[in-house]
């Protein structure tokens, strides 16, 4: 997705929760998508990552990612910091984008979208579930960014889920094989059944230098996800100091 000037300079906010935008995003990754293009799966200090919000935009940028979603674990934090970062960018950049220079020679921030990862149970095993481009002041959101996992009624996937689309988001399956208890096979069909909306396809399980997604549980998640129409993801599940990185 590509925004105007203008629409970028006047607010990022209401773009971060574009759930169409993101939806046409989505329809368009392929395996060359992450982590150079777009990168859905990340995290920062505000849970267990060593990054700053600030120096994940930072990089972003360097890098030339289009679009990304900071998911910390049961934790809008790192989204509100880089948030304000990315609004007082545009403040810091105002002038230049008054100028007669042309927007290819200008410096190009990425899309940010809201995101989460949220613990969850399916099929008797805990996985893991992105949220993004939901709205994080939203009540059936609120259980989920606490800082930890919830117990009950609400920890179940199929909660989780509609908490997510409630408020306006999409609800994706993060990386389907790496779960020991359950296969891709069990677990795609059963969250495609409780109405989840993607599956993070393309995914590094190896911690592969350069990262790239694994060419054998790719292949299987992505055949699963087109047999139960749902969206394909990718992100790098970075925890370290390097975007481009796992670990």
């Amino acid at each position: 997705m590509t925004l105007s000037v203008s629409e970028q300079s006047i607010s990022t906010q209401p773009a971060a929760q574009n759930k169409a935008a993101l939806g046409r995003v989505f329809q368009s990754i392929n395996p060359d998508s992450c982590p150079t293009a777009y990168n859905f799966h990340l995290h920062t200090v505000c849970s267990d990552g060593k990054l700053r919000p600030e120096e994940v935009m930072e990089q972003a940028i360097r890098i030339g990612l289009k679009g990304l979603a900071i998911t910390d674990h049961h934790s809008v934090g790192g989204y509100y910091a880089a948030q304000r970062w990315l609004d007082e960018w545009w403040l810091d950049h105002s002038n230049l984008y008054q100028s007669d220079r042309t927007v290819a020679e200008l410096p190009q921030p990425p899309q940010l979208w809201t995101g989460v990862e949220i613990n969850a149970c399916l099929l008797d095993a805990e996985v893991h579930i992105l949220a993004y481009a939901f709205n994080p002041e939203h009540p059936r959101m609120q259980p989920y960014l606490e800082g930890h996992t919830v117990k009950g009624p609400a920890y179940q996937a199929s909660e989780v889920i509609h908490a997510i689309q409630a408020a306006g988001g999409l609800a994706v399956l993060a990386h389907p094989a790496r779960y020991a208890k359950r296969s891709p096979e069990d677990l795609i069909p059963e969250a495609a059944y409780l109405g989840i909306d993607g599956i993070e396809t393309y995914y590094a399980y190896n911690n592969p230098n350069p990262w790239k997604p694994s060419p054998k549980q790719t292949a299987k998640v992505h055949e699963l996800g087109a047999t139960y129409g749902l969206f394909h993801t990718c992100g790098t599940d970075t925890h370290g100091s390097n975007l481009l990185l796992r670990l």
